[in-house]
């Protein structure tokens, strides 16, 4: 079992109106649960992985997420937890280094001990 605590953060996003022009920008919130989502969420359909095995490691991720989402600690037993980090080093854009409140986060995830 890995522990990560989840620390958020502010970041301005552009501000959209009723028609998707871009109007501004708006102050939300990130954190590392949002870099997985988006990090998942990029993969084209066809690149990701399929299979019941695979089935079974989203459906622990989507719980995992949901409980950290109201105790702001990731819970991932070693093979969903083995799952992000391949997808960490082999996916995430490089310019996401730039955000020093990312990077921190990505580093805890990758430095996360096994318990």
């Amino acid at each position: 079992m890995r522990k990560i605590k989840i620390e958020t953060w502010k970041a301005n996003a552009p501000d959209k109106d009723a028609e998707g022009k871009i109007i501004g920008t708006k102050e939300v919130d990130e954190n590392l649960l949002f870099a997985l989502n988006m990090l998942l969420g990029s993969k084209k359909p066809e690149e990701l992985p399929k299979g019941l095995e695979k089935f079974r490691i989203f459906n622990k991720l989507g719980i995992a997420f949901d409980k950290a989402d109201k105790s702001k600690v990731l819970e991932l037993e070693e093979r969903e937890y083995k799952f992000l980090k391949e997808l960490i080093e082999t996916d995430i854009p490089s310019a996401w280094g730039m955000n020093q409140n990312l990077s921190k986060a990505v580093n805890s995830f990758l430095e996360a001990k096994e318990e």
